[in-house]
């Protein structure tokens, strides 16, 4: 899992870089192939911006933007957020109703 920070208009230290990289690490017990994540830190004229785009394979990318007054706050909202998305998207590959390959009936022609 390749993860890119990027600041904007703010200063990251590396307090802040190792939280990040710390609450990133929740998404491995989803079983998904993450590829990449780019977070995307931004300051605004009230307050901080935090984006992160993970990109999934065979899926779409999971976007979620948070804005609040404090920065670990909004990383922390995000993670969050970016959890119950992965959840979710964990359930949806993983249900128990969907057919599987070996299930599927071949077609004589």
């Amino acid at each position: 899992m390749n993860v890119q920070i990027r600041a904007k208009d703010i200063t990251l230290h590396d307090a802040t870089k190792a939280h990040i990289e710390n609450a990133v690490e929740v998404f491995r017990k989803y079983s998904l192939e993450i590829t990449k994540i780019n977070v995307n830190i931004e300051a605004l004229k009230k307050g901080v911006s935090v984006e992160f785009d993970i990109h999934v394979a065979h899926a779409q990318p999971v976007v979620i933007t948070q804005s609040d007054d404090v920065l670990d706050a909004a990383i922390d909202i995000a993670v969050d957020r970016a959890a119950t998305a992965l959840g979710r998207l964990h359930e949806k590959m993983t249900d128990k109703h969907a057919a599987s390959i070996k299930e599927l009936e071949p077609i004589d022609a």
